[in-house]
């Protein structure tokens, strides 16, 4: 972290000792028994974290991306389920009311978001509608003054807890060209019409809250939709890009976690009379585990910089998810070979970023996505 200044240096230390001090006495309690702490995240709200990007007029901490990101490293170090519930939180829940939203529509939802007194969800992903968004099937007419919202979505995460205040939805509102119309609307929880099922029984992040949701006859007022009409597909990529620095940001915390939990066992694990760390081939692979650490923070860094100062950086946010989801993939692998048997015990935070990690190559847009994205900065668009 050469390269943070004293204030990112004091926020890293912050949440870092609130990660070890609150969140991981909690987090295999939490997983077993698919909870997400609602007193966590009410103290995350209260330490400024989900308002950290926003500016102090809504309520936030008039800070950055790259804040945010410290913010979540420091958290998936020692449990994923909360960190996603912080960048979902911000990256689909905040983010697109404060870049889209109508003043009216900001002045009454951010401040109770920025504060941690209320989340939301973005509704994208559909049964048949993945990282193809555009084959999204929802579908919204207006009838009169209202919106009539039928569909489904699934994986959303933050969208059945106990202070979700509503979730932004993709809906098809007509068609241009030929072309779906896809626009975006808010619809709040409790809503008639709008169901919130049973929540997911997932490999892992067992306790961030996941459902998916069905929109049957769903009536909301004209003034829900969120941007300009049309304009849902292109305001959600703009959100995906911001969101896979965030998501970057998770997936060195995790990949950083592994490394610590691996190193220490390493040192204090005996085998055929000496430590376990004084053979080559387990120093190798935790050599290795820290190049990825390394490697995948200069990438998200140096995307969230670019993000902030304004420039184009959609490819190296690409990157930076791409490479940080590997190597938090890879190294949860390594950790749990090297904790052998106890790797495979749920007890054992490797055990669970073993089985949280995978998500990270998929969500927010697939390993493949990050790819594509990246080929076509090479101008290989085919």
């Amino acid at each position: 972290m050469d390269d943070l200044s004293p204030e990112e240096r004091e926020l890293a230390g912050m949440v870092r000792e609130f990660a070890e001090t609150v969140v991981a006495p909690r987090s295999y309690e939490a997983d077993r028994t698919h909870t997400l702490p609602m007193d966590v995240v009410a103290q995350m709200g209260d330490l400024g974290l989900f308002g950290l990007p926003f500016p102090e007029e809504y309520g936030g901490q008039g800070g950055d991306y790259l804040a945010l990101g410290i913010a979540i490293e420091a958290l998936a170090r020692v449990d994923q389920s909360i960190a996603i519930t912080l960048e979902a939180g911000v990256s689909l829940g905040a983010m697109p009311i404060f870049r889209f939203g109508t003043e009216t529509q900001k002045n009454e939802l951010l401040p109770d978001l920025l504060a941690g007194r209320a989340l939301a969800g973005f509704g994208l992903t559909e049964p048949e509608a993945g990282s193809d968004a555009g084959a999204t099937r929802t579908i919204a007419r207006l009838d009169g003054e209202d919106w009539v919202v039928d569909g489904t979505k699934q994986f959303i995460t933050n969208s059945g807890t106990p202070i979700t205040r509503f979730v932004t939805v993709t809906a098809v509102t007509g068609s241009v060209d030929g072309r779906k119309e896809i626009s975006t609307i808010i619809v709040p929880n409790g809503t008639p019409g709008f169901t919130v099922e049973a929540p997911y029984d997932k490999v892992g992040w067992n306790a961030s809250d996941t459902h998916p949701l069905t929109l049957d006859g769903v009536r909301v007022p004209a003034a829900n939709l969120l941007g300009e009409r049309g304009e849902g597909f292109r305001n959600f990529l703009s959100i995906l890009d911001e969101g896979r620095i965030a998501i970057a940001a998770l997936a060195t915390g995790a990949a950083e976690g592994c490394l610590e939990e691996a190193v220490a066992y390493a040192k204090s694990r005996t085998v055929f009379g000496s430590a376990l760390s004084t053979r080559q081939n387990a120093q190798f692979t935790l050599a290795r585990m820290r190049a990825r650490v390394h490697t995948a923070r200069l990438a998200w860094h140096h995307a969230a910089r670019l993000r902030d100062e304004g420039r184009p950086f959609a490819e190296q946010a690409a990157i930076a998810k791409l490479v940080a989801g590997e190597a938090a993939m890879d190294n949860a692998r390594d950790a749990t070979q090297i904790f052998g048997g106890n790797g495979f015990m749920n007890e054992f935070p490797v055990a669970r970023h073993y089985r949280d990690s995978k998500i990270l190559e998929i969500g927010e847009g697939t390993t493949e996505v990050q790819l594509l994205v990246i080929a076509r900065g090479l101008g290989l668009a085919g």
